[in-house]
């Protein structure tokens, strides 16, 4: 679609019609992902494209322009394949950055945290690693917003004894591709007697009993996450998905700490 000037602008104009249709205040675009710099340069041929239609709608009809925002890769590159970064930076209202999906078991052999705030070895993929490359290949901090997931990744120990990141796995554990909601992974600590564990380096959670583990965020993680966000001046923050939530408990933490680090920041102006 992409790569087509006649086919960009059927999906654009197809957009913006749902959109108004269904009262949307705008669009969200998540293409998963870009990996040629071909397809880079289609990506923010894409977006300037976009923007100009929703301008331009918007002239004409007299109505508020619909926002664009954009899933990109946690980093500015992916795999060494840079984001036209110019173009998302003035195309888009603001980008959710997909920090997450670090660790699987359909694409790694050891255990590990799946969004990963910081990384261990410094080396590894991380959401901070992110935001840093984002901002220095000259996107805003204001239109970054860190996203965070309410599900995890379940493994097979290859030893029961050895139950802790980068450990060695036989595979997925509990669903075909390990994947498991915040819910589900709530129920199996109570179910199990599972151990849960909290890394403050990580900024990650995970649990386990007997040769299942699972790698996933918690209510402290998902705080820090959001308090990081406000402290490092980032538009927001976004959770995928809140369907798989345990009865909203992490959304009701998370808007209460990006509310209480607002009243922080407005008291300490003040005074």
């Amino acid at each position: 679609m992409a790569s087509n000037p006649t086919s960009r602008k059927s999906f654009i104009d197809s957009s913006i019609r749902l959109a108004r249709s269904n009262g949307f205040h705008g669009l969200d675009l998540d293409w998963e992902y870009p990996s040629s710099a071909t397809e880079m340069n289609n990506f923010g041929t894409l977006l300037r494209e976009w923007r100009s239609a929703v301008a331009a709608e918007a002239s004409s009809t007299s109505r508020p322009r619909l926002l664009l925002a954009a899933a990109v890769f946690y980093s500015s590159d992916y795999y060494s394949v840079l984001y036209p970064v110019q173009a998302v930076a003035s195309s888009l209202d603001w980008v959710n950055l997909m920090a997450y999906d670090f660790y699987g078991p359909g694409w790694s052999t050891v255990t590990g945290p799946p969004a990963a705030l910081n990384s261990l070895s410094n080396a590894g993929p991380s959401g901070d690693a992110g935001v840093r490359a984002w901002i220095q290949a000259g996107l805003p901090a204001t239109q970054l917003v860190l996203g965070f997931p309410y599900y995890g990744y379940a493994w097979r120990l290859s030893n029961a004894n050895s139950p802790s990141y980068y450990a060695a796995t036989t595979g997925s554990a509990i669903s075909p591709d390990g994947s498991i909601g915040y819910g589900q992974i709530r129920k199996f600590i109570v179910d199990n007697g599972a151990t849960t564990v909290y890394n403050s380096t990580v900024v990650g959670d995970y649990c386990y009993a007997g040769t299942s583990w699972i790698g996933y965020d918690d209510n402290q993680s998902i705080v820090t996450k959001v308090r990081y966000a406000k402290q490092k001046g980032l538009r927001g923050y976004f959770s995928w998905h809140v369907g798989a939530d345990d009865n909203s408990g992490l959304s009701r933490s998370v808007s209460r700490a990006w509310d209480a680090t607002v009243a922080t920041t407005v008291i300490r102006r003040k005074f």
